[in-house]
């Protein structure tokens, strides 16, 4: 990420996206904007925020050229797209004021294909013409390390696998690595052995998933290994489809981050503003909900 390294500043990155891609009716683009445009006045300078990818398989995202289109991004901010494939990037360079790009890519075989439908060894091949191209482009990629503590099909894992993938990302010029805990398996154990067994855990990011309490013992871990980029949505929105757990969805900002101040840390965010941009959050997630 973009702030140096202190120990106490922790870069938070907002994710109206995730929030948003799973509402059965479409959130009309200029409701979109405004709330963006609330979550820049407090201070959010990361937000992940679309995505370019198919609108048979997220039609929520279909207008995220639009959404951009009317934008405006302060000096600084940093606005996050997913992509799933070239095409996906290419779009991006299109519009206005994306910053970098997100790809998902799974610690192991099953959830890859069942979420962009390509093998993990089309999908590292992937990786590396993205970087190549993300930088000719002056976008920046980052990688998301989706099953990063573990996956519920019974693929084989050990926390030593999700380390070994950070190492090979790092070895093809990613800079910005995040594990992401997609359907909310990990405990505070497990965070530690990945994190252990990676170098440098200052340099990684967590992408989080829990029930409504089970977040502060995630953190702990995290901030213990030196880990100080986080990722959550408003109200805890969102969360990952194949989670098969209601309950299971994003870290609530409007939580974690007073959580963070009273422990000391930094985040630039206006913490005064967080009751009310969580409950324009919780209404867009009410009213949008089903089709």
């Amino acid at each position: 990420m973009t702030e140096p390294y202190d120990g106490r500043t922790v870069t938070w990155v907002e994710c109206p996206r995730d929030a948003w891609q799973g509402l059965g009716a479409l959130v009309p683009e200029e409701r979109k904007r405004a709330h963006l445009r609330s979550l820049l006045r407090a201070g959010f300078r990361h937000l992940d925020l679309g995505s370019f990818v198919s609108p048979r398989a997220v039609p929520q995202m279909a207008d995220t050229e639009a959404v951009l289109a009317g934008l405006e991004r302060p000096a600084g901010a940093d606005f996050l797209c997913i992509v799933g494939n070239e095409r996906g990037l290419e779009r991006a360079r299109a519009a206005r004021g994306v910053t970098s790009v997100g790809f998902p890519l799974s610690i192991d075989e099953t959830f890859q294909q069942r979420n962009l439908g390509r093998s993990l060894a089309e999908s590292w091949e992937l990786v590396a013409r993205l970087r190549r191209s993300a930088e000719a482009a002056g976008i920046e990629l980052v990688v998301y390390l989706s099953m990063g503590f573990g996956n519920p099909y019974g693929d084989p894992w050990a926390p030593q696998d999700t380390a070994d993938a950070v190492e090979r990302l790092r070895a093809l010029g990613i800079r910005r690595v995040a594990l992401a805990d997609t359907v909310g398996r990990a405990d505070a154990a497990t965070v530690t052995a990945v994190l252990t067994r990676v170098a440098q855990p200052e340099r990684l990011g967590l992408h989080l998933h829990a029930r409504p309490d089970g977040w502060p013992a995630l953190l702990e871990a995290g901030l213990a290994a030196g880990v100080r980029w986080y990722e959550g949505a408003l109200s805890g929105i969102g969360g990952c489809p194949f989670a098969g757990d209601a309950l299971v969805g994003n870290l609530p900002t409007e939580r974690v981050l007073p959580w963070l101040a009273e422990r000391g840390y930094r985040t630039g965010i206006d913490e005064a503003l967080l009751p009310d941009l969580a409950a324009d959050a919780a209404d867009i997630a009410g009213r949008f909900a089903t089709p």
